[in-house]
């Protein structure tokens, strides 16, 4: 039986080691949505240079975008160690169809109908976090992650393991984790109500929100 992988522990390990450096590495944050970012954007903030990254064409339908969109951007204008780092947010450009040809749902019906933690959503982080990466390389990060492990709904492996397979070998560093761990998930819910952020019931796509299979956030 294959042994899970302690992410939380190996995160630790790069935490400590930037900790006795003294130095605070720059670090691209996809953000998928505001409130899978309250936590992680509290938690890191503490090491790094933060910009926010908001690519999420995987989102439906565009009016939920623009809501997921201005609460992030409120969270990150409005949370004292956000603003006292002066975190930069970056918006990337917003097509459906790019989510579309990345998963290649309309020519796999099956993947339509398929619950949570399924190959649709495997292929959905991959594309956003693919481009997370390369924004990344061109323009000199140290580090880069994602918010997505934070819910209970998503596959810390897979996101680790893709973000694992996209780091160069003397580029961009992936910054492993799985932010759900020491109660992750419990402060992101804590800092919605605090902040009085709003919170979506599906996860992004046409499908989950036919489906709301998960029920929370992403």
């Amino acid at each position: 039986m294959e042994q899970a992988v302690n992410y939380q522990r190996q995160l630790d390990a790069i935490l400590e080691e930037i900790k006795e450096s003294g130095k605070r590495p720059s670090l691209l944050l996809h953000a998928c949505c505001g409130p899978c970012s309250t936590y992680v954007i509290e938690y890191l903030v503490q090491y790094f240079d933060i910009t926010v990254y908001f690519y999420n064409p995987n989102i439906h339908p565009k009016e939920e975008y623009e809501k997921r969109l201005s609460t992030i951007r409120r969270f990150v204008s409005e949370f004292p160690p956000a603003v006292q780092n002066k975190m930069k947010f970056v918006e990337e450009s917003y097509d459906v169809q790019d989510y579309f040809s990345a998963t290649g749902v309309l020519d796999e019906p099956e993947l339509q109908t398929e619950g949570e933690r399924g190959e649709r959503c495997r292929r959905c982080y991959e594309f956003r976090m693919k481009k997370s990466w390369e924004y990344a390389e061109n323009n000199g990060f140290d580090y880069f992650t994602t918010t997505i492990s934070i819910s209970p709904c998503k596959d810390a492996k897979k996101i680790n393991e893709i973000g694992l397979a996209l780091r160069s070998e003397k580029g961009v560093k992936y910054l492993v984790g799985d932010f759900k761990k020491r109660n992750g998930y419990l402060r992101s819910l804590q800092l919605c109500k605090e902040y009085g952020l709003y919170r979506q019931n599906y996860c992004g796509c046409v499908y989950s929100m036919k489906s709301q299979d998960c029920g929370i956030t992403d």
